[in-house]
């Protein structure tokens, strides 16, 4: 006994020690780089968060030495394995490797890494040794589930920079390329460099399509319509009517403002916005400005006020029709949410119907983007925010972009720069990395109100415009679409804001993910969707219940939204009634860059 308490005291203070040596060299790194200026505060915030989750991982190994012997002996076993498996293959006998790749894992494709024993030893090797890490933090004891997930997310970060596909000497494809390029696809690869460093002025982001292959407004969001409304935070854009008489009431599409909004207008056959008006709407969305630091103020109220509410007017001076059906998508669908609920405390009520694409209203699980939302790593955030006065859409951008680094970043390095091949053209890469960026005010609100204290669902708890709002006090007709695969908004968590919501709600799951199980038009008869008009407490439950139906949501969609509608008129034309033309679609507010509104 005297020996376990000696032991575990001793422990105890080797911790303490090594933890206070830690925060100590940590807070001088952060003020000689603050200091300096060759960083900012956000990636300040960044490297004191691996600091500390590398600083936890050692507490571990300290305080449970048991457990990483174990591991440790673990890992010899399949090393053991390995060699055996080595020696086998130098006799010239078939055998089986001892680590296999992930069927998702694209990394170790190419025969090369399975031709030459080396490479195919240095690749099991890597796997091994990165899953033992992985699976040794995962296991790691007195750890809330957030704080491991953190702890997972830049572990992982870690185990995927080292990857050997990711260096050209470790890299058997590589080299096989460079022997038959002589070199050039490395000459290739640093100007493709030097390209993406010129696109990305201050903010380095991996090239992940062929930029000069798209253009907004040419090949890019090309439905016909017109600007006939603006003012400081968007441009309200009306379409041309497709089809002889339309609904009489119109379709306002409020999409995010961390993305464009052209995501619903890529091409022609993949256009929510085309479909809709080839169903007879008559349909206005919101475009939203690219800020700067002009508009560091603007907060959630000024998004709502010059957003959906002053859309909302400007619908109405457009068609001269009182009422019309609203649709939010993610953040775009947060901010509908809130809009509806200050409109039933004002006893005003525009919108006939809601619809909601994969949007959260309870953030009690954020999904993948939730390793970033604490109290630390906001504050980096809002001294970044404080110098700029916006967060920079690009970074932002990277920052989903990690949330599947093999995939989203270390790929296109490798394509790019080690193989020096171009990027493919691919549209919704284009869009992807065409980010928009964010003002502090609002974004600081939206970050701590929402995603770290969720008081959106909290019967008032927030007071919006000077009103308090009650998602539950809402009485509108709503229809919520999330998506099975989503990581960015969770379907059992849109689940849980949807049983929230006030009125008659119908919920809908989408298969795929936050992209594509949204825009999924109808030829395309992929994915499936699964529909349950029983509402249930626990999204599981639902789920039992649901009844699966094969392709688009879309039609579904629709069926219920001509409840909604009211009866056929004449189509509107952009500019026939009290709002004149300003320019043609898709407008100039989308086409300004992240970095060109950073300068105004």
């Amino acid at each position: 006994m005297f020996g376990l308490e000696f032991i575990s005291k001793t422990a105890s203070q080797l911790v303490n020690r090594f933890e206070t040596n830690v925060r100590q060299g940590q807070q001088q790194l952060e003020k000689w780089l603050g200091d300096t200026g060759l960083i900012d505060d956000t990636k300040i915030s960044t490297l004191s968060e691996i600091s500390d989750a590398y600083r936890a991982m050692a507490e571990d190994l300290f305080l449970h030495p048991l457990r990483f012997v174990s591991a440790e002996l673990d890992l010899t076993r399949k090393h053991l394995g390995l060699a055996r498996y080595t020696f086998i293959r130098l006799s010239g006998k078939p055998t089986d490797p001892i680590a296999v790749p992930d069927p998702d894992d694209r990394r170790f494709l190419a025969e090369d890494w399975h031709k030459h024993l080396s490479f195919d030893v240095l690749q099991q090797a890597y796997l091994i040794n990165s899953r033992a890490f992985l699976n040794w933090v995962e296991g790691m004891e007195g750890l809330p589930g957030p704080g491991r997930d953190q702890l997972l997310f830049y572990a992982r970060q870690l185990t995927s920079a080292l990857s050997p596909s990711n260096y050209p000497l470790t890299n058997p494809e590589v080299l096989r390329i460079t022997w038959e390029r002589k070199g050039m696809n490395l000459v290739d690869g640093a100007r493709n460099l030097a390209e993406d460093v010129r696109q990305n002025p201050n903010l380095f982001n991996v090239g992940m399509t062929d930029r000069s292959a798209f253009e907004v407004g040419v090949n890019l969001a090309t439905t016909p319509g017109k600007v006939v409304y603006q003012n400081e935070l968007m441009q309200l854009i009306q379409y041309n009517p497709t089809t002889d008489t339309v609904a009489r009431r119109p379709v306002l599409i409020v999409p995010p403002w961390i993305n464009k909004f052209y995501i619903l207008d890529l091409t022609e056959r993949n256009s929510f916005i085309r479909w809709l008006m080839d169903q007879g709407q008559t349909v206005f969305v919101v475009s939203w400005r690219n800020p700067g630091p002009a508009q560091r103020d603007k907060g959630w109220d000024d998004y709502m006020m010059l957003g959906p509410l002053a859309a909302a007017d400007a619908v109405t001076e457009a068609t001269g029709e009182q009422q019309m059906n609203a649709i939010g998508y993610c953040i775009g669908g947060t901010l509908l949410g809130t809009t509806m609920a200050w409109l039933e405390k004002r006893k005003r009520q525009p919108f006939t119907s809601t619809t909601y694409l994969t949007t959260l209203l309870d953030f009690s699980d954020p999904g993948g983007i939730g390793v970033f939302i604490n109290d630390h790593s906001i504050r980096g955030i809002e001294r970044t925010m404080a110098r700029k006065g916006y967060l920079d859409g690009r970074a932002m951008a990277f920052t989903f972009n990690l949330l599947r680094e093999n995939d989203l970043f270390w790929s296109y390095w490798t394509n790019n720069y080690l193989k020096g091949l171009k990027p493919k053209a691919f549209d919704l890469l284009y869009w992807n990395t065409d980010g928009t960026n964010l003002p502090a005010r609002m974004h600081s609100y939206y970050l701590r109100e929402m995603y770290l204290h969720n008081r959106l669902v909290e019967p008032d708890a927030l007071t919006i415009a000077g009103e308090s709002i009650n998602l539950s006090q809402i009485t509108v007709p709503s229809f919520f679409l999330s998506a099975r695969q989503d990581h960015i908004a969770k379907w059992k968590t849109t689940y849980k804001g949807a049983s929230v919501y006030g009125g008659d709600v119908r919920f809908v799951l989408s298969g795929s993910g936050h992209i594509a199980g949204v825009i999924n038009p109808p030829y395309k008869e992929k994915y499936g969707y699964w529909t349950n008009d029983q509402p249930a407490n626990e999204p599981d439950a639902w789920f039992d219940q649901a009844e699966h139906h094969p392709g688009s949501w879309w039609p579904h969609w629709r069926r219920w939204l001509a409840t909604h509608e009211g009866e056929q008129v004449k189509p509107r034309i952009p500019g026939d009634h009290n709002l004149e033309v300003i320019e043609e679609a898709p407008g100039s507010y989308v086409k300004i860059k992240a970095a060109e509104a950073g300068r105004c």
